[in-house]
Order: structure tokens, then C-alpha cells, then sequence
């Protein structure tokens, strides 16, 4: 589980059909081979790593839902490590379970609108929890498809989400409490 608190953010190093690997930042010293970590929103497994990077196998599906698929070298993710059991949840509940790629309408004055999949909005709520790139943030308004988040300038320095411009792609996770409420009223 993630809380959807950026850590930090790393370049792409290198990128194949079944995986990715980025630079590791020098946080990141208690790593393992099996850790799980978000990558901007995307729970992935270290499969190797060294002082300088740290690697992880993709699964095509992984590639084909998230924006890590046009992701090329050199562009920045953001990253978080799981929440230990005796870890402060800060954040929201974030399972790194992305659901599909919203794409950047507007981005102005702190204030990020974006077009999601219709089949996402059943579990975006107004001033409920969304997960973009990782990042958990508040939904300040809902119309039809279109959503927007208020993002404060914290945020904006330490996140990918301080560089996104129009026609932008990024990873969306709705909030996982809705989706459990809703299935259990048969609306899923």
C-alpha cells in the first residue's frame, strides 16, 4: 500500500519490452530485491539494483494501461516506497493499481483539468481521493469526464505534475474505498 506521498522523482535510464530501469535516489537505501514501489502511481517489484539504479520488470499489460509505455529515456517519475505496517498514513489509501491515462486539458494557476476514461467516473467523487502519477490529491470539480484538481506549489516542486502542459498523459487510480462501496451495493 502507498499513500500517494511523492518521495522523489528519477530519470529513466533504460527502458526494453519487459521492463524499466531508473536512477536511484540516494533516499532510497533500504531497497531489496521484491521491494515495491510506485512508479509514477504503478506498483512495481525491484528486480536489481546497484548504488546508481534500480531495475524492474514490466508486464506488457503495465505498459499498455499506464503512460510507462511512452515513456522514453531521460524523462522523470515519480517515486514512492510502500507505507510499512508502523508507517504514518499521510496520504490517501493508495494501491499503485493505475486504471487508466487521463490526458491534460488545462493546467492554470495551481489548477490541473484533465479528460479521464468514462469508465473511471462511476468512482470519482467531488472532494473525494484520486491518484494522478502517484500523487494523491483532492477533486475539486467533476463534469461528465472532465476533472480538476487544485495543486499546491509543494506539491507542484518535489512532483513530475509541476512540468505538465496540455495534451499531457497521466496515470489515474480512482479511490479504492468508492469502488469496494459501490461493488458492494451492486453498482459495479
Amino acid at each position: 500500500m502507498f499513500t500517494g506521498v511523492i518521495e522523489s522523482t528519477a530519470k529513466i535510464l533504460g527502458k526494453t519490452d519487459s521492463g524499466l530501469t531508473l536512477a536511484r535516489p540516494a533516499t532510497f537505501d533500504d531497497l531489496k530485491i521484491g521491494c515495491s514501489i510506485a512508479v509514477s502511481g504503478a506498483c512495481l517489484s525491484v528486480t536489481k539494483f546497484d548504488d546508481a539504479s534500480m531495475s524492474f520488470d514490466v508486464v506488457p499489460t503495465t505498459f499498455e494501461k499506464t503512460k510507462l509505455g511512452s515513456l522514453v529515456m531521460g524523462d522523470s517519475v515519480n517515486l514512492e516506497r510502500a507505507l510499512p505496517a508502523h508507517g504514518r498514513l499521510e496520504g490517501h489509501i493508495v494501491l499503485g493499481h493505475c486504471e487508466g491515462v487521463a490526458t491534460v486539458l488545462s493546467f492554470e494557476k495551481g489548477m490541473l483539468t484533465m479528460s479521464v476514461p468514462a469508465s473511471l467516473t462511476p468512482y470519482i467523487v467531488l472532494h473525494g481521493s484520486i491518484t494522478l502519477d502517484g500523487v494523491a490529491l483532492t477533486v475539486a470539480n467533476i463534469q461528465g469526464t472532465t476533472v480538476t484538481v487544485a495543486i499546491i506549489p509543494h506539491t507542484l516542486s518535489i512532483t513530475t505534475l509541476g512540468t505538465v502542459k496540455k495534451g499531457d498523459m497521466l496515470n489515474v487510480e480512482s479511490d479504492i474505498v468508492g469502488k469496494y462501496i459501490l461493488k458492494a451495493h451492486g453498482s459495479q
